[in-house]
């Protein structure tokens, strides 16, 4: 077992042979929310200087949802956006919190950054700042007939503002990532892998073994080794820059409009955040 003890809000964390397993468990949606965002930035703290990791596999407690997005809440509330933000700073308050970037791309940069190899199991859906959490992982594999992944945000009158243009942009190009940001539909895995969304597809009854199998191979390597290797791939050329981050969010600030937030509202008074609406989120959206 790791010497770090792992004892967060909305995540279960296991350590063994070099893998760290954390179960997003974040009732009743998993959303990314006041709760889920400071812990995941705690974890994040704490296991950059775990010696007894060198993978991190994130997967999910529930079946249908890996993480929902980001709390719509966050629009109608924005005291609550404040307070997430807050709680952020104090889960980690020796790293920076850049003021040209917003929460989410702050947490979804410090996950990106981690020295080791971070992989994403989807069986569920992802959509908005859970899909932008998934792509900031350095793996992502998706069960067939299950996993989907969407950034919604345009049909809510906002855009994707958690990293989401700049990571959809680095894995499947520009034409795809403008399909997909302002087309607004659910990928399905197979879709996903052939865009380069995921690294692969695999059969819902295979995924966890391998998955497993994978998370094991680099857990056995020594850590020196995995860190290089990933350090020396995170040097190649990517469209994903500082600059490519703050320009986004400088350009999502001005879409929070009392319009947008009385969409949202709106939205929430419809259905969504409730498991029946998020299932199909993008048909309750266009209902309206």
């Amino acid at each position: 077992m790791s010497p770090t003890s792992y004892d967060l809000p909305a995540l279960h964390v296991a350590v063994a042979g070099g893998v760290a397993t954390v179960t997003i468990d974040n009732p009743p949606l998993n959303l990314l929310d006041a709760t889920l965002l400071p812990s995941l930035r705690r974890f994040v703290a704490q296991v950059r200087h775990d010696p007894d990791v060198r993978v991190v596999v994130f997967d999910s407690a529930d079946p249908d949802l890996f993480i929902a997005h980001g709390d719509t809440r966050f629009i109608t509330e924005p005291d609550t956006l404040a307070a997430a933000g807050a709680a952020t700073v104090a889960a980690n308050p020796d790293a920076d919190f850049p003021t040209d970037l917003n929460l989410m791309q702050v947490v979804h940069e410090e996950v990106r950054a981690l020295p080791q190899v971070t992989i994403g199991k989807l069986t569920g859906l992802a959509r908005g700042g859970g899909n932008e959490f998934l792509m900031a992982l350095d793996m992502r594999f998706a069960a067939v007939g299950t996993a989907g992944q969407a950034q919604p945000e345009v049909l809510m009158g906002i855009m994707a503002g958690g990293g989401g243009t700049q990571y959809l942009t680095s894995l499947v190009g520009r034409a795809r990532a403008l399909e997909i940001l302002l087309g607004a539909e659910l990928v399905d895995a197979e879709l996903a892998e052939r865009y380069g969304l995921v690294n692969r597809a695999l059969p819902a009854d295979q995924i966890d073994a391998f998955v497993d199998a994978l998370a094991r191979r680099i857990g056995a390597l020594e850590p020196q080794i995995v860190a290089a290797v990933k350090q020396a791939v995170s040097a190649a050329p990517s469209p994903v820059t500082r600059q490519g981050l703050a320009t986004e969010n400088a350009l999502l600030g001005p879409l929070f409009t009392p319009a947008a937030a009385e969409r949202a509202r709106e939205l929430l008074e419809a259905g969504m955040q409730t498991r029946d609406g998020e299932i199909d989120l993008e048909a309750l959206i266009r209902r309206l």
